[in-house]
């Protein structure tokens, strides 16, 4: 029945479409109305990323889904969409953590209720089309567009500084996409195309790919966000309500390592081999430099912000590592760094959403996030407690979560290249595991450092309902994590055969 159906315009413009009805339709004004719109919008949403799942051919490296409509013939810019083993799993992830937000704020947010949540499924269709989008131009539009929701969600809904932070955001990230659109220009002129694939076939002399290879640095690393150019992230994420630091944390600091995937590598490979070093040394430093400064931190949202900017190291360890691995030949070992990478992207996803999710939980009930006000939570809220060790053990990196594989698979492959870098790689493993799990220990365990404490109430059916979620995608992807690598597995290899090769000349090059 749904065969015919355009399934990837469908997952970016129905969310759009419900967020239009939320504003525009007669419930607008009742609460009840306008949150059940928004979960049947979310849900559909995430069943039709199931279905695109399910009738995914995994044999195959060819991109799925094809859709392609012109849209500015004039300057041959086109409305195409397609899906590869690389960009289907994250928009899948993207429509879960979307239903998983509109869930948790059921009776959470008493301001504006409608405008909150069609902010969130607008983001939803703006970010999966950034995922499917195989036009440049579109993809730079939907990357572009989706900064809009998330400034008023930090702007209206966020916290005392809220402006600050926001315009921080706004324009740290505006800055970086200006580099990238004078890139995606220029490379639209060479191939006469803005067709993304008909990119990656260019034949780019070195001193070009060396300043294409800048222009998408400043832009990609500053959405993962990579050291140092991090700043923005630990201010946008205290200053944002909940659902905003759950987004922002699984889904847009992914954009950053897609666009990697996307564009960089394939792209300006050889300049990209150049500048692998760099790239590696920035990563460790990521990886642990920042792992010293969260445990620094007294805020538990700041810890939080920070980890994800060690485990997005991770990331981006696992892409560069995989240069080295090809000029040795070893493309075995350099599919794995991939796939640790993106498995580490889908992983970081949950958990850090699930974490921040537990912050607001606690922030709900005693309106502070600093560390010191509690203690001894776990009296009081034991289900809670137990379901945030389990996404603590995760965020450590614990084996049998989803937080190890990813991780374990980029240690592996590290080794082939240096047993330094895999060692200061394996570092973030202890500083994880110290962060997180003193947090874990002053909040749950101790004295009751405030009076409050001993008025908690334990979970609710709605909120243990998505912890269930949460907790259950930590544990089948940490301990059966085969059907995510067999996705991936036919897009990786063949950007490895096909596009981590030298674009100096045509030679040794395919489609």
């Amino acid at each position: 029945m749904l065969e015919n159906l355009p399934i990837l315009s469908l997952l970016i413009w129905l969310p759009i479409a419900g967020a239009g009805l939320i504003i525009f339709g007669p419930g607008q004004k009742q609460k009840q109305v306008t949150q059940w719109i928004a979960l049947l919008t979310a849900l559909v949403t995430f069943l039709l990323s199931l279905y695109a799942l399910q009738h995914f051919d995994t044999s195959e490296y060819y991109v799925q889904f094809v859709e392609d409509e012109a849209w500015i013939e004039s300057l041959n810019i086109r409305y195409s969409l397609g899906v590869d083993g690389i960009s289907l799993p994250l928009i899948s992830l993207t429509s879960l953590m979307t239903l998983i937000v509109i869930i948790s704020s059921w009776n959470n947010v008493k301001l504006r209720v409608s405008h909150y949540l069609s902010a969130f499924l607008v983001m939803c269709g703006l970010m999966n089309g950034v995922f499917a989008a195989t036009d440049a131009i579109l993809f730079y539009v939907l990357w572009e567009a989706m900064l809009v929701p998330m400034f008023l969600i930090i702007g209206i809904w966020g916290g005392p500084n809220r402006i600050y932070a926001t315009l921080k955001f706004f324009i740290y990230t505006f800055f970086g996409s200006v580099f990238l659109l004078i890139a995606l220009i220029y490379l639209g002129l060479e191939a006469e195309s803005f067709n993304l694939f008909k990119m990656h076939s260019l034949v780019i002399d070195a001193d070009t790919q060396l300043l294409l290879f800048f222009a998408f640095l400043i832009a990609f690393a500053i959405k993962v966000p990579m050291f140092p150019v991090h700043t923005w992230l630990p201010d946008a994420h205290v200053q944002a309500p909940t659902g905003g630091s759950v987004i922002l944390a699984a889904i847009m600091l992914k954009m950053g390592t897609y666009g990697f995937l996307r564009f960089m590598l394939p792209i300006v490979p050889d300049a990209s081999l150049e500048m692998a070093n760099v790239m590696i040394v920035l990563s460790l430093i990521a990886v642990a430099y920042i792992g010293f400064v969260a445990l620094a931190q007294s805020d538990m949202k700041k810890l939080i912000a920070y980890s994800s900017i060690a485990h997005m190291g991770f990331v981006t360890l696992g892409l560069f590592i995989s240069f080295a691995l090809v000029a040795e030949n070893q493309n075995d070992a350099a599919v794995m760094g991939i796939q640790g990478a993106l498995i580490q992207m889908i992983s970081h996803g949950f958990i850090s959403g699930a974490l921040f999710l537990c912050i607001g939980v606690l922030y709900d009930r005693m309106h502070s996030r600093e560390i010191s006000s509690y203690g001894g939570v776990i009296n009081r809220m034991p289900l809670f407690a137990f379901f945030f060790m389990i996404f603590a053990m995760a965020n450590a990196g614990l084996p049998g979560t989803s937080g190890f594989v990813g991780e374990f698979m980029v240690i592996l492959s590290s080794f082939e290249v240096s047993f330094w870098i895999a060692a200061v790689g394996g570092l973030t493993l202890i500083l994880a595991a110290a962060y997180t799990l003193w947090m874990y220990k002053r909040v749950m365990f101790g004295d009751v450092a405030n009076e409050k404490v001993a008025l908690l109430e334990d979970l609710k059916t709605r909120e243990i309902i998505v912890f269930i979620i949460l907790a259950a995608t930590v544990f089948v992807f940490g301990l059966w994590p085969a059907p995510l690598l067999d996705i991936m597995a036919p897009s990786v290899q063949h950007l490895i055969d096909c596009n981590l090769v030298s674009k100096l000349t045509p030679e040794g090059m395919c489609s």
